[in-house]
């Protein structure tokens, strides 16, 4: 079990360090609104995606799923969140290979570097 999943179900997980890096470039970003869009897109080497940026609160849809982490929203289109439940999003401090991990129930195969994946 994760540090993510020890914490209130959410359909996409974020774990402590995860959390922390993503405040930190919030931070830089100089606006505390702003949410977290996590989605996919058709591309890759495994075929999807993973995309994630981050987004004016007011350009949250009505049909997006948000969810909350102490003020903080992640938010989810619901053709990626079929695809996307359960992931869990993890940071990795390493200098070769460090950046965000997903860590993807949903995916019957993953690209080398992590970023794409099929189902």
């Amino acid at each position: 079990m994760t540090e993510a999943t020890q914490t209130i179900e959410r359909g996409i997980q974020l774990t402590p360090t995860a959390f922390k890096h993503i405040k930190m470039l919030q931070e830089q970003q100089g606006d505390r609104e702003l949410c977290l869009r996590v989605g996919v897109r058709q591309g890759g080497c495994s075929g999807m995606s993973y995309m994630m940026d981050f987004e004016e609160p007011n350009k949250i849809q009505d049909t997006d799923e948000v969810f909350d982490y102490d003020g903080f929203r992640i938010v989810c289109d619901p053709k990626s969140l079929l695809y996307l439940y359960g992931l869990v999003l993890d940071y990795n401090n390493a200098m070769i290979g460090g950046g965000f991990d997903f860590t993807n129930p949903n995916a019957a195969q993953t690209c080398g570097c992590g970023k794409s994946f099929g189902v």
